[in-house]
């Protein structure tokens, strides 16, 4: 009698009485209540489609215990969301690791059931990680509700941690080489025994001595073919049935070939066995990938590089009696005063209050070189203490810190697959396709020619053509250089943003803020009485003390005279006492209708002219400007000897426009453009086959941002700016867009050369196979090899020399494509 299994999960349904359900005119069986009220919540909301796209049984749900259902309940308390939830535009964004996946069909079945609960903005799978993220309103669900929805389908569902995956990683670290060693033993005692006979350095062996042989050969290669190779038996299950062909496939079917051939000629009797081909190709394959995970992990590349700059404890400095204690940083909120001695890491963004040390932000800006930090300055998570110890007052905390939010971006465009990616993809899937048509066409004509080794050829056909190297061109080849990236600070926000890089040939800069420090600086002082200039600077500095205008700022760390009985008059400047004299400070019509003063003579120029008088005679004028920042000049010639075109597109007056792209070497300039100008701008250039890219730090930067292929945002900029820019320039360091654009057009030229490395070997490889040159070890080790080059020479991206670290005359001799 054949056995009735559960319509969701696929277990034996053998209970009395049974549990059935009638669906579309058809009476389900079920093993369990839990079984048949998820297959109700299916059909309920229009899901049914799950059943037919699955590839793997669902898994079998079960209730909720009562102290499972108290520790989601507990994730709703704000203090325990401060560790993985972010405020975001409408709601609350939390990762969450998904448990119980077992096909894509599952992610359809979760995206789409939570999709429909009240309150859920987004919601979105990815299976590789089985993470997810999930947008919701605070105000009309709980994250709880949400998490037992999931748990309700037969899933779990937990908050996601870096260090719970980091765990993972190093027990899956820890299963590869366990794997690798048995492959190892394996393939080096099979072919202690196979060698000889190989190279024919034995004869006269009896048969019985030949079947000794074989039957130990296989008792070494079966658990190298169970244990070792199950990972890609599991693989290759799991693309067949999803219609998706990968390198497993005929990974798979080679080892499942070659050891099922031999075990029946063991058995049965007959020519050849393959057992140390099918170690030795395990064994190439694990060491190939094994070797790929830590170059890759070694290079920053698991997406956890920067957990290590999130400490979990804080000092926390009482309010009353300054006594410290230790507590989990998730546990900081606003207000809250922690104490960071010399070598710790900050945990929390927030302002100094007490204490002055350099700051190492490398994991933030990609400037390696300390800066010093004074009370009052604005610190941010990751950033390492030098030599003194300081007390900051938080800010924020937990996910709602910058670096979080750093994190959180590089998840979500690693989680991205650029068009090349895809296309790679693509093109290693129909490689497979052929290669699985025409492996028995090699094999039909050499058993039709009358070869005996027909298996022989056939086995390394499928082995020495396995696209390992093709899929594995361009996703490392990207990742290495968006890793590269960061570390510079240049933080890419969009899975296209480095493809977009390759083929930039116009660069569009705003002015204030973006070419220049968006601040005033003192220029020059002239003098125009009897007191000396740094007399003149010193009273200047004692007035403007007391005032916090931007103008007043610029004298702020200039040495003081002491000025007494200061008044500040709105929008006009500022009048105190300096022992028996009456000074006053401003634009020259309010100082002069208050000295009685004639006005001066001054001549034309750009900027704030500041003037200084006493009740008796002027003094000095002081020419204020908003200035280049250091490295821009140095940017624009970098970016011309790149045989890149630069614009200036600023909506402050034009005067100031000209004499800045004047100063940088900057050809093309457009000033007092409003938004809706700078957009007609770049459609302009866009009409001539421009492929630009704009810089900028306002909102009125946004329109003419969309309208670029790529867009940057200043590491200063609003947040809404850099929410929308494809890529953000953390550190301000114009030099870094060099760089990016460089190392863009570099991760090109190291794609094209592992196609054509890959393209090239494959179609070189295959014939040899074909005509049996090629036995099935050596097309084990070939294949392996390829592999390994491909991704060596990736993660050469993060070692490559680019104009911002190179010398100058480097950067005219690159040669990039």
């Amino acid at each position: 009698m054949t056995p009735l299994n559960c319509f969701h999960c696929g277990e034996p349904a053998n209970g009395e009485p049974p549990i059935t359900l009638l669906l579309d005119d058809q009476q389900r069986l079920f093993c369990c209540q839990g079984c048949k009220a998820v297959c109700e919540t299916i059909h309920r909301e229009g899901l049914t489609g799950f059943y037919d796209f699955r590839t793997e049984p669902a898994i079998t749900p079960r209730q909720l215990t009562n102290a499972e259902l108290g520790r989601l309940r507990e994730l709703d308390h704000p203090l325990v969301q401060q560790s993985f939830v972010s405020p975001v535009k409408a709601g609350q964004e939390a990762q969450i690791l998904i448990g119980g996946i077992t096909c894509a069909a599952c992610i359809w079945l979760l995206e789409n059931h939570l999709q429909r609960q009240a309150g859920v903005l987004s919601f979105t799978v990815n299976y590789t990680t089985q993470r997810a993220r999930l947008v919701w309103a605070s105000d009309q669900v709980q994250l709880s509700d949400l998490l037992v929805a999931v748990h309700q389908l037969g899933y779990t569902a937990r908050p996601y941690h870096a260090d719970e995956v980091e765990s993972a990683l190093k027990v899956e670290h820890r299963s590869m080489l366990i794997r690798l060693a048995v492959a190892g033993i394996g393939s080096f005692q099979s072919m202690m025994l196979a060698f000889p006979m190989y190279f024919e350095m034995v004869s006269g062996l009896s048969s019985d001595f030949i079947s000794f042989f074989r039957w130990f050969s296989m008792l070494v290669a079966t658990p190298v073919v169970f244990y070792s190779a199950k990972p890609f038996f599991q693989n290759a299950s799991r693309d067949l049935r999803s219609r998706h062909l990968t390198m497993d496939v005929p990974v798979a079917i080679a080892i499942g070939l070659a050891y099922g051939a031999s075990a029946w000629v063991t058995v049965m009797g007959g020519d050849e066995v393959y057992f140390e081909s099918v170690c030795m190709f395990t064994f190439f394959l694990l060491l190939g990938r094994y070797i790929e995970v830590q170059a890759r992990y070694r290079a920053g590349l698991s997406g956890n590089a920067l957990v290590g700059f999130q400490p979990r404890v804080a000092t926390l400095v009482s309010s009353q009696d300054s006594e410290t204690s230790i507590v989990a940083t998730h546990s900081l909120k606003a207000g809250d005063v922690v104490r960071i001695r010399p070598g710790e890491t900050l945990p929390v963004d927030g302002e100094i209050l007490r204490g002055q040390s350099t700051l190492n932000e490398a994991a933030l800006t990609g400037e390696y070189l300390p800066e010093t930090r004074i009370p009052g300055d604005t610190v941010h998570a990751g950033s390492v203490n030098g030599e003194n110890p300081l007390d900051i007052k938080v800010v924020s905390a937990g996910a709602q810190t910058r670096l979080s939010s750093i994190l959180r971006v590089l998840d979500r465009v690693q989680s991205e697959k650029p068009k090349a990616v895809r296309m790679a993809d693509q093109m290693a899937g129909k490689f497979v396709g052929r290669v699985l048509i025409l492996a028995p066409l090699v094999w039909l004509g050499w058993w039709w020619y009358g070869a005996d080794n027909a298996f022989d050829i056939t086995l390394s056909v499928l082995v020495v053509t396995c696209p390992c190297a093709l899929s594995l061109a361009t996703p490392t080849a990207i990742t290495a250089a968006t890793v590269k990236l960061r570390k510079l600070g240049l933080l890419p926000t969009r899975g296209h943003t480095l493809e977009s890089m390759n083929d930039v040939d116009t660069v569009v800069f705003d002015k204030t803020g973006t070419l220049t420090r968006g601040e005033l600086s003192l220029l020059s002082q002239h003098n125009a009485g009897t007191l000396n200039a740094d007399q003149c600077l010193r009273l200047a500095a004692g007035l403007e003390a007391f005032s916090e205008h931007p103008i007043a700022r610029v004298f702020h760390d200039l040495p003081k005279a002491q000025v007494s009985n200061v008044k500040n008059y709105l929008g006009g400047g500022l009048s105190g006492h300096w022992g028996d004299q009456t000074l006053y400070i401003g634009h020259p019509q309010f100082v002069a209708e208050h000295s009685g003063l004639a006005l001066p003579e001054a001549p034309e120029c750009t900027g704030i002219a500041i003037w200084l008088a006493s009740d008796q005679q002027w003094l000095a004028r002081f020419q204020l400007d908003d200035q280049p920042r250091a490295d821009a000049a140095n940017a624009i010639a970098a970016l011309h000897e790149l045989g890149i075109r630069t614009l200036l597109l600023s909506g402050d007056r034009s005067g100031h426009v000209q004499q800045i792209a004047r100063q940088l070497g900057i050809g093309e300039a457009i000033g007092q453009a409003s938004p809706e100008d700078k957009l007609a701008v770049l459609q302009k250039l866009n009409a001539e086959g421009c492929k630009i890219m704009m810089v900028g730090d306002g909102l009125n930067d946004l329109p003419s941002m969309a309208g670029a292929r790529v867009s940057v945002a200043m590491g200063s900029a609003a947040d809404l700016t850099q929410l929308k820019a494809d890529a953000v320039l953390l550190n301000g360091q114009l030099m870094q867009l060099v760089e990016g654009l460089a190392t863009s057009r570099q991760t090109r030229k190291v794609i094209r050369q592992n196609l054509w490395w890959a393209l090239i070997y494959n179609l070189a490889a295959l014939p040899l196979a074909a005509a049996g040159l090629v036995p099935p070890w050596l097309a084990a080790i070939g294949m392996s090899a390829s592999s390994l080059v491909v991704v060596l020479n990736a993660l050469r991206l993060g070692k490559m020399p680019t104009p911002a670290r190179a010398s100058r005359p480097l950067v005219s001799s690159m040669a990039l494509p």
